[in-house]
């Protein structure tokens, strides 16, 4: 596993490296016409992949789970199982702005469409990861590292940041809000290391800010030119639904 670590170390400092080393200060050239990536938008991302690496199989990693949970008096040995939920959360908020009419950076259809292809290359990534590395969790049980909840809730939060930090800061910063959350309780639930959550939050950042340079299959909204859209929620006999009107 630690030789595994080291290739995840390596492969971002090399991206780092080569980066700065593109023309143009603090920005990396990526095709002719095409605006500039800047270096500072992987600080975070990159640094949280670094820094939960290092951390992966260290003492102080360990000293952070037992202080949860090592069966003493001194151990806060405490469980809340609502990560499963509230890891939704900033795709529930994207689309209800959407609904009350707050100003995005796209169409919903684009939102939509950047949503699935982060999320499944987000998804492949921390599998793989998952497989390779096949690190044990506090809990005993296998596949620990990255947190599969963490890169998922950090990838969605960091899709509602993009669509709204120019319009609505608040709104933008607040998926974050809910999916730390999610990290903090799979250390504190004993399901994942400290470690596993700061690669997985990483790994969700940084996908997403890829994906959003690059824009895949820009041009493809077949809705684009439609008229009105209407998408409610609706409850009948004890089933949830939702209604769905299209005027081209």
């Amino acid at each position: 596993m630690q030789k595994v670590t080291l290739v995840l170390l390596l492969f971002v400092c090399t991206f780092t490296h080569q980066a700065y080393a593109q023309p143009g200060a603090g920005s990396l050239q990526t095709e002719t016409g095409r605006e500039r990536m800047k270096i500072k938008k992987f600080i975070v991302p990159g640094s949280l992949i670094i820094l939960g690496s290092a951390l992966s199989g260290s003492r102080l990693e360990n000293e952070i789970k037992t202080s949860f949970h090592d069966g003493t008096e001194n151990a806060i040995d405490f469980q809340l199982p609502i990560d499963d939920l509230i890891q939704y959360t900033p795709v529930v908020t994207l689309y209800t702005a959407d609904l009350l009419g707050a100003k995005a950076k796209n169409h919903w259809f684009d939102q939509t469409k950047y949503l699935a292809i982060v999320n499944i290359i987000t998804a492949g990534i921390t599998h793989a990861g998952k497989n390779l590395i096949d690190k044990d969790r506090p809990n005993g049980h296998s596949k620990a590292f990255p947190s599969g909840h963490t890169s998922f809730s950090f990838t969605n939060a960091a899709v509602l940041y993009e669509e709204f930090k120019d319009s609505s800061p608040a709104l933008a910063w607040s998926g974050y809000g809910s999916t730390t959350l999610v990290g903090g309780l799979r250390i504190v639930n004993n399901r994942h290391w400290i470690s596993d959550v700061m690669v997985g939050a990483g790994v969700g950042i940084l996908v997403t800010k890829l994906v959003y340079h690059f824009e895949p299959l820009k041009n493809w909204n077949p809705f684009k030119k439609s008229r009105e859209i209407t998408l409610l929620p609706t409850l009948n006999n004890n089933q949830v639904g939702m209604y769905f009107k299209l005027e081209f």
